[in-house]
Order: C-alpha cells, then structure tokens, then sequence
C-alpha cells in the first residue's frame, strides 16, 4: 500500500535494498520520503508514523542493516544548494540534508570555491556529513560547516548548532551521540574562494605528479582524490561495501612506542592530542591475513583491508560476524581495539 501526500510520501513493507551501499536486502516497515523539511512535525505526528521507531537514511553508505527496521525509514529528499552569502575570500553555501555530498563537493568547485576537494567521491548525503564529522585525505568537513539545522525530536523544537555546538572530533559530533534525536535537515558551509591546497597526505603529490599537474588548483587535488579512491576502493554500484567499515585506532604515545619496538613498519599518524597517535586499521587488519578473505557472500575486498563487501547475497548479520572476527584476530595479535565507522542497525557492536 502506497500513501501520497503534498511533498511526501509512505510506503509500506519497503525494500532498503537500494538505499543501503552493501546492498543487503533488509526491508523496512513502512518508508517515508520527504521533499519539504519545513513539514517534517506534521508528518511525525501522522497517525502513521507517531509513536513508531523512526530512522534515518541518507544514501545508506554508513550502514549496516543487520537486520530489518522496524517502524519508519525517514529519506530527506531536499536536493537543493544555494548561495546565502557572499564575501571578498569566502561564500556561505545551504544544502539540503538530501544533497549528495560528492555533487556539493563538484558543484562548489564548478562556482570557484574550494576547501572541500580532498572530501570528493566519499559516499553519502549532506545530512549524514556532519554526525561523522566525514573526513579524508588529511580534511574533515567541520572545518567549513558553520552551522547545522535540525529537529529536535525530544523537544519538539526547531534547533540550530553552531559548529561550536557540534562538538566535532575525529569521526564524532553531537549527533553521533544522540542517533535518535536529532533529524538533520540542512547544512551550512563557509567555502573558501582561495586557501592553503592540503597536499601532505600519502599518494596525492604522487598522484598529481603522474598526471602532469605542477602548479594545481583544487579541482586537480579533487581529480587526484577521485582516481585514488577508484583505485583503492570498490565502486558500491559494482560491489557492495559500506567504505573504510572500521576506525584507525587512536591510542597512547606510550602503547604506540610499544607496539612500534616489536612492530617497526606500523604506520604511525599524528592524532588530536601531542600525546597520542593514530594507526592504520587498515595495515592491522591486513597483518593479520583479512585482505582478500571471503566467506561466502561477505568479504573484505582484495583492494584495501578496510573495507568489507557483499559478493551478492550476504545478509548484514553475516558481514557483522565477519567483522567480529578480524576485529578479535587485531586485539590478539596487537592488543589493539577496532571498532566499526558505520552504524549498526538491529545489533550492537
């Protein structure tokens, strides 16, 4: 059974197959697809909806559906930018939470904006880029957003974080926290029209090098971040996986000292704090002997130890024991906890 109204629309026994990257074919009780945010209240208080569990999906790249949902699947589906302010060295640009963010990502390069070129290609929506503080190739997105708008499903209120109020760090906000409570509509971003190109991080001189680039702008930096990315990780459309499925480890200047006398080529990163350092989860795991593993359907891609993937018709609960299992196999070997990026939905890590 289908429902439509003005600017929204609820559908029954809906597959999630489509709205998840590792394809896992989950469904969910009902979905709700919504074009006007500015309505997000009065469909909440639907008789349809109210009192139900409710879920957001962005694209379903940070994800693991191990089960089916449960009550309401919530897609925005506002796509729309726009230009609120304009400045001598930057522009305030609005997306919609529905906003795919590799399109914001071109499209702010395509107006002469820069800052997000080094976050190209990474799956995922608008809405989603802030609870994950989204991050790559040495930049995170809570270096340009501003603001964040949302609905408070607690207070029933209208709220508006600064990017103070955010509380970012290393793949954290306040969303993150509070899963449930937050429904990001919007986003803000102060762009800058020129800035400092980040080019430190492993591969992008070189890849820039091997396209002839000498004196990039950050459309090459954007070019250089894509055809690593294509090369290093599976296309989802082709091969289902969720992305880097686990965090690079964050620990103590003193475990890492340790760990680097018995273990000499551990790659070694700096982190948040003086006194501590971050690691490869992806070198962990592949010492280990995951890469290319594959049991069944559920895998971790040939291409790069981070990332598990659906072959075909793997389930969600199975790719979660999978990534149980490597992540028992790095503690033991190295005495290090892994823990997963994505959300888990129906299980508990």
């Amino acid at each position: 059974m289908s429902t439509a109204m003005p600017a929204w629309s609820l559908t029954e026994n809906a597959s999630l197959k489509a709205l998840n990257t590792f394809h896992v074919d989950a469904s969910a009780e009902q979905l709700l697809e919504l074009h006007d945010p500015s309505l997000l209240p009065d469909v909440l208080a639907h008789p349809h909806v109210v009192g139900k569990p409710l879920l957001v999906l962005g694209c379903g790249s940070n994800v693991l559906l191990a089960d089916n949902v449960p009550g309401t699947v919530l897609v925005f589906a506002n796509r729309s930018i726009e230009e609120l302010e304009h400045r001598a060295d930057y522009t305030v640009v609005r997306a919609g939470a529905g906003v795919n963010w590799h399109g914001l990502v071109m499209w702010s390069l395509q107006n002469g904006l820069s800052g997000l070129e080094n976050l190209a290609l990474i799956p995922g929506t608008c809405g989603a880029a802030p609870i994950q503080n989204i991050g790559a190739y040495g930049v995170q997105v809570d270096e340009f957003i501003q603001a964040v708008d949302a609905w408070d499903r607690e207070t029933g209120e209208w709220v508006r974080f600064d990017a103070e109020a955010c509380a970012f760090g290393y793949r954290d906000s306040v969303f993150k926290h509070a899963p449930d409570r937050y429904l990001i509509t919007a986003i803000e971003l102060r762009l800058p029209l020129l800035h400092d190109l980040r080019l430190g991080y492993a591969g992008i001189a070189e890849e820039m090098q091997a396209m002839g680039v000498e004196l990039p702008v950050a459309a090459d930096v954007a070019n250089a971040v894509i055809a690593i990315r294509r090369r290093k990780l599976p296309d989802p459309d082709v091969l289902g996986n969720a992305g880097s499925f686990f965090k690079n480890p964050v620990l103590p200047l003193e475990q890492v000292d340790v760990l680097l006398q018995q273990f000499p080529e551990l790659p070694v990163y700096p982190a948040d704090q003086d006194n501590r350092r971050k690691l490869s989860a992806a070198w962990l795991i592949e010492a280990c002997g995951w890469k290319g593993f594959r049991e069944g359907d559920a895998g971790v891609s040939p291409q790069h130890a981070l990332v598990l993937v659906n072959h075909g018709t793997a389930t969600g609960a199975e790719l979660l024991a999978l990534a149980r299992r490597i992540s028992a196999s790095v503690l033991e070997k190295f005495g290090v906890p892994i823990e997963p990026e994505p959300r888990l939905i129906g299980a508990q890590w």
